[in-house]
C-alpha cells in the first residue's frame, strides 16, 4: 500500500525534481507567511483588506495572461523555460528582502513585487504542472500530482515555522532573502534531470490566432471541465483565503505573536500533507471526490469560525487542510488526464487562471468582512463557498446519472 502511494518516486527524474522542489516550497511559504505578517503588523495597523489587495495583485496575472501562458506551456521546451522562470522568481524575492532588511520598504513596493511575482508565476505554473507529466508519463500522473501537492504542503508546514523564527529573531527581510536562495533547489534539480528519459508530449501546431482561443473553446465544449472551473472559482475566491483567515484570527481573536501565527500555518500544512497521502493512494479522480472534498471544506471552515480556543482552531485547520488538498489535487488530476495532451498546457493555464485569478474578486471582500464584522465571519464566508461548490458538483452528478439512465432505458 505504501509503495503504491509513492510509486512515482521510482522514476529517477521525478525523485530529483521532488527534492529540489521541496527546498523551493519551504522558501515560498516562508515568503507568503512573512509577506502577510509584514503587511498586517509592520506596514499597516492590522488592515486585513491590505492583505487581500496584495493577494489580489499576486494572483490576478494568471487571469489576465491566461491565453498566452497556456499557449506557451503547450509550445515551449519546458526544461529550459523553467530555469528562466525559477531564476526570475528568486531575483524578485531577494530584491524585496533587501528593501525590508534596509528598512526602506513601503506598502506600495510590496504590492508591486507581488504583482511582478504573479506575472512570472503565471507563465511558470502551467509549464511546471505539465512538466510533471513529462517526468513520469500518463500512468503515474495522478500519483505524481498528489506527491507534488504533498511536497508543496510539506513546505507549507515547515516554511511558516521557519518564517516565524526569522521574524522574531533576525527580522522579516531575511525570510525573503532565504526564499530567493531556495530557488537554487529547483534550478539544481533541473540541471540534474536526464532529458533523454522525459516523456515528451505533442506540441500545439495551430496558427497563432486559432491557438490563443482554442483552449477556451475546448474547455467550454466540455461540461465536466466547465463544472470544475465553476467550483474552483467559488472556493478560490471566497474559501482559500487562509492568509487572511489565519492572520486575522491569530492577531485579532487569539492575540498571539509571530510564533503562534507560524504554528497555525503549520497546522494547516499538516492537514494538507495528510490529504496528499490520501490523494496519492487514490486510484482515480472523479466528481464524487470533488463533492466530498468541497463539502468537508465547508464544514471545516464553519468549525473554525466557531472554535472557542486557539488550539481548537488549530485542529479545525487540519480538517480544512485535508479537504482543500483533496479538492485541488483531484481537480488538477482530472483536468490533466481528461484533456488531449496537445491541449493540456492551455487547459491547466485556464484552471490556474480561474483558481488563482478568482482571488482578486474574493480576497478584498473577505478582508473587508474580517475588518468590519470580525475574522470569524470571514471564515463563515469560506464555509459558504465550500457548501456552494458541493451543490454545483451534486447537480452535475445528478445530471450525468439521469443521462446515463436515459441511455439505458
Amino acid at each position: 500500500m505504501l509503495g503504491d502511494t509513492f510509486r512515482s518516486l521510482g522514476r529517477r527524474n521525478y525523485r530529483v525534481w521532488v527534492w529540489g522542489a521541496l527546498f523551493s516550497n519551504i522558501g515560498t511559504w516562508m515568503q507568503f507567511t512573512t509577506q502577510d505578517w509584514l503587511v498586517l503588523t509592520e506596514l499597516t495597523h492590522h488592515d486585513a483588506m491590505a492583505i487581500g489587495i496584495v493577494m489580489a495583485l499576486q494572483l490576478a496575472p494568471p487571469l489576465l495572461l491566461m491565453l498566452w501562458t497556456g499557449l506557451i506551456a503547450d509550445r515551449v521546451e519546458k526544461h529550459r523555460f523553467l530555469l528562466f522562470t525559477q531564476g526570475a522568481l528568486g531575483v524578485l524575492a531577494v530584491a524585496l528582502g533587501l528593501l525590508v532588511v534596509t528598512g526602506s520598504v513601503r506598502l506600495w513596493q510590496v504590492d508591486l513585487f507581488a504583482f511582478l511575482s504573479g506575472c512570472v508565476a503565471a507563465f511558470d505554473s502551467p509549464v511546471r504542472q505539465t512538466f510533471v507529466g513529462e517526468l513520469v508519463g500518463e500512468a503515474d500522473l495522478p500519483n505524481a500530482v498528489a506527491i507534488n501537492s504533498m511536497s508543496y504542503n510539506a513546505g507549507r508546514m515547515i516554511g511558516p515555522a521557519v518564517a516565524g523564527f526569522c521574524i522574531a529573531e533576525i527580522g522579516s527581510g531575511w525570510s525573503f532573502v532565504l526564499n530567493g536562495l531556495s530557488f537554487f533547489g529547483v534550478m539544481g534539480s533541473l540541471l540534474f534531470i536526464r532529458r533523454e528519459d522525459l516523456f515528451r508530449h505533442a506540441r500545439a501546431r495551430e496558427t497563432e490566432r486559432n491557438a490563443l482561443t482554442s483552449g477556451l473553446r475546448y474547455v467550454w465544449a466540455r461540461e465536466d471541465l466547465r463544472t470544475i472551473l465553476i467550483m474552483l472559482f467559488i472556493i478560490g475566491a471566497f474559501g482559500l483565503n487562509f492568509p487572511i483567515f489565519i492572520a486575522t484570527m491569530a492577531v485579532g481573536v487569539f492575540h498571539v505573536g509571530a510564533h503562534g501565527y507560524g504554528i497555525l500555518n503549520s497546522a494547516m500544512a499538516v492537514g494538507t500533507i495528510l490529504g496528499g497521502f490520501l490523494a496519492a493512494g487514490r486510484k482515480k479522480a472523479d466528481f464524487d471526490v470533488l463533492l466530498n472534498g468541497s463539502l468537508i471544506f465547508g464544514v471545516g471552515c464553519l468549525l473554525g469560525a466557531l472554535a472557542p480556543t486557539y488550539w481548537l482552531f488549530a485542529c479545525t485547520l487540519l480538517i480544512t487542510g485535508v479537504s482543500s488538498l483533496t479538492f485541488t489535487a483531484t481537480s488538477n488530476s482530472f483536468m490533466q488526464l481528461s484533456s488531449d495532451p496537445s491541449m493540456r498546457g492551455r487547459v491547466l493555464a485556464i484552471r490556474f487562471a480561474v483558481f488563482a485569478g478568482s482571488s482578486p474578486f474574493g480576497a478584498p471582500v473577505v478582508g473587508w468582512v474580517a475588518n468590519y464584522f470580525g475574522p470569524r465571519w470571514s471564515l463563515g464566508v469560506g464555509a459558504l463557498s465550500g457548501f456552494l461548490a458541493a451543490v454545483v458538483a451534486l447537480l452535475y452528478i445528478l445530471r450525468m446519472r439521469e443521462q446515463q439512465g436515459e441511455k439505458h432505458s
